[in-house]
């Protein structure tokens, strides 16, 4: 295709996260026991913005370290006995949309939930429509809990994708609460309602963490650089 003889649309688009799940730095260890994460998965690494070619050696550095912490804390960890209970009502969950008949596609909360997202907190934001996102994923919650599915588990894409919907609605959850929480633009957050560089959100980080059933989101106060870290910065400069 010859692109000189017609226009070529380009456009913006949306495709990595600075948050994650808050790890250990030299583990990669989460507060959750036996949860390790590296990579796009975890936080911290990047700050407000992140630099082209950094996602290689974060997963490299980083992958590293937790697979060698994730090894040494399963040579430590005493065997625990199975809930069998749990197990089996786990197991009614992730079957329950092929017994539902007269629910809903997951593809098409899918596709909602990308609308919403891409309109409403984009990479330009503002208070409504956060606000209004919040308020339509509540409703692609309720929604999400009467998902229906066809055909049989094996290779299965649309029962995959009932079961990973409820991971990007958290997430997407998280991502906006945070995003109407933090008024200013600091790196990849852009708020057209508060255009400018806020200094007391330097100094914290938006915390998200789970209260029963629902999403609480916390500030926790940004971690000082270590002093060998401060040590190089300088000799940099």
């Amino acid at each position: 295709m010859d692109i000189t003889k017609g226009p070529m649309e380009v456009g913006p688009t949306c495709h990595y996260m600075m948050g994650g799940i808050r790890v250990d730095a030299e583990t990669a260890k989460s507060s959750v026991p036996g949860l390790f994460a590296a990579g796009e998965a975890a936080a911290g690494l990047h700050g407000a913005n992140r630099l082209g070619g950094n996602s290689l050696s974060d997963l490299l550095v980083f992958g590293h370290r937790a697979g060698l912490a994730a090894a040494e804390h399963a040579k430590a960890i005493q065997a625990t006995p199975i809930n069998s209970g749990q197990v089996e009502e786990a197991g009614r969950e992730i079957v329950a949309p092929f017994e539902r008949k007269d629910g809903e596609s997951p593809y098409t909360i899918h596709r909602d939930l990308q609308e919403t997202m891409q309109n409403l907190v984009g990479i330009f934001r503002n208070q409504e429509d956060l606000t209004r996102a919040l308020e339509e994923l509540e409703k692609l919650k309720k929604r999400a809990e009467r998902l229906s599915v066809e055909g049989s588990r094996l290779f299965n894409p649309g029962w995959h994708l009932a079961q990973d919907l409820q991971s990007m609605l958290t997430v997407s959850e998280a991502v906006t609460r945070s995003a109407l929480a933090r008024q200013e633009s600091r790196g990849a957050h852009s708020r057209i309602d508060y255009p400018s560089l806020d200094p007391v959100w330097g100094t914290k980080n938006n915390v998200i963490v789970r209260e029963g059933r629902a999403m609480a989101l916390r500030q926790a106060p940004v971690p000082e650089i270590p002093s060998d870290l401060k040590q190089l910065l300088a000799d940099e400069k």
